[in-house]
């Protein structure tokens, strides 16, 4: 009886294995972020891709996004169509100058409407801008800053041009870029900050004339590059890539970025080192351009293989409790500030894009082999050492980032403190001054945002794996929820902690632009803007990668 119970539980033992290897034969690896995709496969078998997995539509979700975007374009094209920004509450709009607006919000979402095969909204929106867009605006009384203007206006009609064929979004690029390239006239190099539209002259900060912010100077680039490429004016490509000769020439010990320079000598001014606002797309932009013109100028690679050193030396953290991965911020100190500092645990909302960014960056720049794809998901000997650090950093900030959606809304807040409190036990994060149900900062409002969004899409593009349209759908049921105004549009949400939510009278952009856009491709077919095609820039406005016939200056 012994003997038959032994050789019953060995018999038991025998099939629960074969039951493991089959469901890991029939599934894949692993996909616990913990393991950060970390199996062993150096053999040389391994290194070859696996056939290219096809990522089909969720054609259900897929459509919800699409009667949200109509949802929130219905009532901006009822309430305020013509107006730079829209104020779903008041049924209002106004212009970023009062001589009239320059399609903030018309063009920076038509290549959303052409994307999502939204023929009428589009052809509305085109005969707005044939018959009414202009540049001609006085920009004296509020000026037009020259980064938001480059990132929503420029590129929204690049990347219209590019996704319709039709030069007249092409003859509008030209026209505000000529408008725009007299903020580039300084001493270094530097754009000013602003630019008045209508007289073409630069503007410096009205509070620090010779300050510009680093991400405002640095995010210019794959706008001026791909107008410079389609033109053939060589003039556009050479002012924005001076840009960065100047601040590869200025970088720090560290290589990392403080947020402010001086547009005079071209020198980082004494300020925070942080990836959230006013520093986050510099470093987004150093992989871009290395993209964008197919890998083949490799100073950028340089500079984003740098900074991703000194990011993960300084600035990548894990929480004490529950070691959840965030990237803090540096405080400069006295007169050695270059190279003292203390360490913040803050992180912005906006640092939510590095988690996708160093995912995209570890199955390009970080491939062992140059050019060679890379299987979905990316096995890690398919991966550099650096590449394989940057998979796992991005696999566990994504994760990290979706604590803070550990909300009473389900929606991440503007800035959180990754250290606990006293009032908020359960969490490895607080939000500075606030507690659940108030009272509330500005730090607790949710703003329509969509960096953790993008970081889903181009995770799920990236490895297939069903968490990540999961976690995307969560995020856009919490908005539907939450931000979604009865009388039409969305608004932001002042305290994601507290149910019922009050709103403020404000639609971004973006949502409409990048929030909605990256969710859209989230749910759509992978042959929608194939990441092998295409960048998206800051705005999420995509343009193509190409092969560049301008001779670059800015070299290794």
């Amino acid at each position: 009886m012994r003997r038959r119970t032994i050789q019953y539980l060995v018999l038991l033992f025998i099939a629960a294995v074969a039951t493991h290897l089959y469901f890991f034969a029939s599934t894949g690896p692993p996909t616990d972020p913990s393991l950060g995709w970390d199996w062993p496969d150096e053999s040389e078998e391994a290194l070859n891709p696996v056939p290219k997995r096809i990522l089909s539509a969720d054609t259900k979700k897929r459509d919800a996004v699409v009667a949200s975007f109509q949802y929130a374009w219905s009532a901006y094209e009822r309430d305020a169509m013509g107006s730079d920004e829209y104020h779903p509450i008041s049924h209002s709009g106004t212009n970023l100058s009062h001589s009239g607006g320059i399609g903030y919000t018309i063009v920076d979402a038509i290549d959303t409407m052409l994307l999502m095969g939204l023929d009428a909204e589009y052809a509305r929106a085109r005969e707005w801008v044939s018959t009414s867009l202009s540049f001609d605006r006085d920009g004296r009384t509020r000026c037009f800053n020259t980064f938001e203007t480059t990132i929503r206006v420029l590129g929204g009609l690049l990347s219209a041009f590019h996704l319709s064929a039709d030069k007249l979004y092409l003859h509008h690029a030209v026209e505000l870029a000529d408008r725009i390239l007299p903020a580039f006239d300084t001493p270094s190099g530097l754009p000013l900050s602003s630019v008045n539209l209508e007289t073409r002259v630069g503007i410096p900060d009205q509070w620090n004339p010779a300050t510009i912010s680093t991400a405002e100077a640095t995010t210019l680039q794959l706008e001026f590059r791909d107008l410079a490429h389609w033109t053939k004016n060589a003039t556009y490509w050479h002012k924005a890539e001076k840009v960065m000769a100047v601040v590869d020439a200025a970088r720090l010990p560290s290589n990392l970025a403080p947020i402010s320079m001086n547009v005079n000598d071209g020198s980082f001014s004494q300020s925070e080192i942080r990836l959230g606002s006013r520093g986050d797309s510099y470093y987004e932009y150093l992989l871009k351009q290395y993209l964008q013109t197919d890998r083949k100028e490799p100073v950028y690679l340089k500079m984003y293989e740098d900074a991703m050193q000194g990011i993960h030396d300084h600035l990548v953290q894990k929480t004490a409790t529950r070691k959840h991965t965030y990237i803090a911020e540096l405080v400069p100190k006295g007169v050695d500030w270059r190279t003292t500092w203390d360490l913040q645990h803050k992180q912005d909302h906006l640092v939510c894009f590095l988690a996708g960014s160093l995912m995209l960056g570890a199955t390009t720049a970080g491939a062992r082999t140059p050019g060679a794809a890379v299987s979905v998901p990316p096995r890690m000997g398919e991966l550099s050492e650096t590449g394989q650090r940057d998979w796992k950093t991005g696999v566990a900030l994504l994760e990290g980032c979706m604590e803070t959606h550990k909300t009473a809304t389900g929606l991440s807040p503007e800035i959180v403190q990754f250290q606990q409190a006293a009032e908020q036990p359960n969490r490895d994060w607080h939000i500075k001054g606030s507690r659940p149900g108030g009272p509330a900062t500005y730090d607790a409002r949710y703003m329509l945002r969509p960096e953790t969004i993008e970081s889903l899409f181009l995770a799920w593009r990236l490895t297939g794996d069903a968490r990540y349209r999961a976690y995307s759908w969560g995020i856009f049921e919490a908005i539907e929820r939450h931000a979604r105004l009865p009388a039409g549009g969305y608004a932001t949400v002042v305290d994601v902690d507290t149910v019922p939510v009050k709103h403020d009278d404000k639609q971004e952009t973006f949502y409409l632009s990048e929030t909605l856009k990256y969710l859209y491709l989230t749910f759509a077919d992978e042959d929608k803007l194939p990441l092998d095609k295409y960048v998206f820039n800051t705005e999420a406005h995509p343009l193509p990668i190409f092969r560049p016939d301008i001779q670059p200056l800015f070299t290794i």
